[in-house]
């Protein structure tokens, strides 16, 4: 596989759930690796940053392996660029996360965690797992990796963290958690990112790798 040129390069940073994201490729027929090998990742069609863990620790990893500065060099390239859940994360300038940590810096702002004041007898444990919808936030979803999914969709969620965008444009689905609406899907030129696990939800989330397929 690695002979030829990848749909798309799954990088590997060593902590992620990488092998689910390749099973949702596999099912959709994109021809995919789990790489941290900037050549192949730099020559694939499309590339996705998946991400569970601690921001601090994966962006260690990141610079340690030089994954840093080929993920700028590909999105450079103006080809299509998936960040899943931590590795939407990733992509901001700074995070909260067991202290302050910079990030890639690719869009700017924040990463913040939940922090729910207990007014009423309703709980909201953090982190959130489960179903939730994503809402349209933006003009609609065409020309991005949305654009079979309709609005009200459910997605499946595991996060303690979520993202604040400098610029609100970019943010094209958002998200209700207890009284917490932030943003759950962003588009920003060739990078979509998104807070869910698209792998982990179902028939809605392989809509979206198979959006990916039609764009390479």
């Amino acid at each position: 596989m690695s002979e030829s040129v990848l749909d798309v390069a799954i990088i590997d940073y060593k902590m992620s759930n990488l092998h689910s994201v390749q099973a949702a490729c596999r099912k959709v027929g994109l021809k995919s690796e789990i790489t941290s090998n900037q050549d192949l990742i730099l020559k694939a069609k499309a590339a996705i940053l998946p991400g569970v863990g601690a921001f601090g620790e994966a962006m260690v990893h990141i610079r340690e392996l030089k994954l840093d500065r080929c993920i700028k060099d590909f999105i450079e390239t103006g080809k299509p660029f998936v960040g899943i859940c931590l590795g939407m994360q990733l992509l901001f300038t700074e995070s909260e996360e067991f202290g302050h940590h910079k990030g890639l810096g690719i869009v700017e702002g924040q990463v913040i965690k939940f922090d729910f004041i207990k007014e009423s007898e309703e709980r909201y444990p953090v982190p959130q797992i489960g179903w939730n919808r994503i809402i349209d936030n933006s003009s609609g979803w065409d020309n991005t990796l949305l654009k079979d999914n309709v609005d009200g969709n459910f997605m499946y969620f595991v996060h303690s963290y979520y993202v604040i965008p400098n610029n609100i444009e970019v943010s094209i689905a958002k998200t209700s958690y207890g009284p917490k609406e932030y943003c759950s899907a962003l588009s920003d030129e060739n990078i979509f990112s998104f807070q869910f696990h698209p792998e982990k939800s179902g028939k809605n989330g392989l809509r979206i790798y198979k959006c990916l397929k039609e764009m390479l």
